[in-house]
């Protein structure tokens, strides 16, 4: 009977509401339900801005002459010197953080970088940026759910940060099951069973949380075409080749461009602000010249699934953008710019096969190109199925995809999320041997 307040005690300690296991679930909880309102606020501003830009160039058609060229040289700029690890997408800044949780709180994930990083890609979008906020929402999520869990004191570990990631995914598309796959495929390099939990209950309270605030809507519309077995036969290879290549010529391009020695595009990378403004030039000039090829592009891919007739040269002139805001070195995620582009290569197949359903055409071409940047087939897959509800094209739009997926690996090897994520790991440390050896070293010794 003496032990008995003991043993309770112990029991409180270990199972009552101060317990490791009740904190981390509050963790989770909190910090699902924040990133779902977090995706949605962040929707909605960059909605407002991609619509306030597109006002302007509607009003005067020269000036995204001036204002996206100094919008490039001035956000490029301000990154540059306030907030470096907020640059480009912000996926690769989270498979970095992986590597290093604790450290990567006060670095790549810390509240100064992604309150930068939401700021300035509300910032590219008024600008006219060819740029999309999911890869920025799933930097800002990792970050949440790190806070999260060092506020209920439960020590970070990797998957709270893919967790996080994944949960942004699910709420930026308002599409759990993407959210998974792009957790397995993506951010964890090799997936763990212990993860499976944390994984999918983040995602599922993120999504609850976006869908019970802004409705049941599907993110490019209500898709019921289909293709039967002999039309995809013919017509998920052509998609698959074409997809693959174009997607994996973006990827390749982006990583030369920031890995090159040569010297012209080396001494503009030095002077960020100005390689930021000539790029921005040519996004202003494409998109005057075009009209289509501004923001996010959701509005022209929404236009062309539905049937409406686009410019064949859609796919390569919102690629062009694509690519010059990706290595201009501002802020802004690839995804939805790679679902418009895919939709460009779409409609290019349309013209091959005039007798097939045009949306489910263009379908395929949106899942082969985005697989050909990514190289995540299954998250291409399912993020069409669901931003669309294709559920009846999950066979062809997977043969499309694992299709480019092959093709696009023979052009590039790397996978351009995990190469960029590179630059944001600390260079090795010098070991004690190497060290040793230096100070010995006569060469290495400075001449009085």
């Amino acid at each position: 009977m003496v032990n008995l307040p003991e043993q309770a005690r112990d029991l409180l300690r270990e199972h009552g509401p101060t317990a490791p296991v009740w904190r981390r679930r509050v963790a989770i909880l909190g910090g699902a339900v924040t990133i779902g309102l977090v995706a949605l606020l962040f929707a909605h501003l960059a909605d407002w801005a991609g619509e306030r830009f597109t006002v302007l160039a509607m009003r005067w058609w020269w000036a995204p002459l001036i204002v996206t060229p100094l919008g490039y040289a001035a956000i490029a700029g301000i990154t540059a010197r306030l907030a470096p690890a907020a640059r480009g997408s912000g996926i690769p800044q989270v498979m970095a953080a992986t590597r290093d949780p604790d450290h990567a709180m006060s670095a790549l994930v810390s509240a100064r970088i992604v309150i930068v990083k939401l700021g300035l890609t509300i910032g590219t979008l008024l600008v006219g940026a060819s740029t999309g906020r999911e890869g920025p929402t799933v930097q800002v999520a990792a970050s949440i759910m790190g806070y999260a869990h060092r506020i209920m004191a439960i020590p970070l570990r990797a998957s709270v940060f893919i967790a996080g990631g994944a949960a942004g995914v699910a709420g930026a598309f308002n599409t759990p099951l993407a959210g998974v796959a792009f957790a397995i495929e993506e951010l964890a390099a090799a997936y763990e069973q212990r993860m499976t939990l944390l994984v999918m209950t983040a995602v599922l309270i993120a999504g609850m949380t976006s869908l019970g605030l802004s409705g049941d809507y599907v993110y490019f519309g209500v898709m019921r075409q289909t293709l039967s077995v002999r039309e995809t036969m013919l017509a998920a290879p052509c998609a698959g080749v074409l997809g693959g290549l174009m997607g994996a010529f973006f990827s390749r391009a982006v990583l030369v461009t920031g890995r090159t020695r040569w010297s012209p595009v080396a001494w503009l990378r030095a002077r960020p602000m100005l390689f930021a403004g000539l790029l921005g030039a040519i996004v202003a000039i494409i998109g005057v010249a075009t009209g289509l090829t501004w923001g996010t592009g959701y509005s022209a891919a929404r236009a062309i699934i539905t049937g409406a007739d686009a410019p064949h040269w859609y796919g390569l002139a919102k690629l062009a953008t694509t690519l010059a805001t990706a290595v201009s070195g501002m802020p802004g995620g690839i995804f939805a710019p790679s679902l418009s582009v895919g939709a460009g290569v779409g409609d290019m197949l349309r013209w091959l096969f005039p007798t097939y359903p045009g949306g489910a055409i263009v379908l395929l071409g949106m899942v082969a190109y985005f697989t050909g940047v990514v190289r995540a087939p299954l998250t291409a897959v399912i993020i069409i199925s669901e931003t669309t509800a294709s559920r009846g094209l999950m066979m062809p739009l997977l043969a499309s995809a694992l299709i480019a997926d092959v093709v696009a690996q023979t052009v590039s090897k790397e996978r351009l999320y995990h190469a960029l994520s590179l630059s944001f790991l600390p260079p090795p440390a010098e070991t004690d041997a190497e060290a040793e050896s230096a100070r010995h070293d006569p060469a290495e010794t400075p001449r009085s």
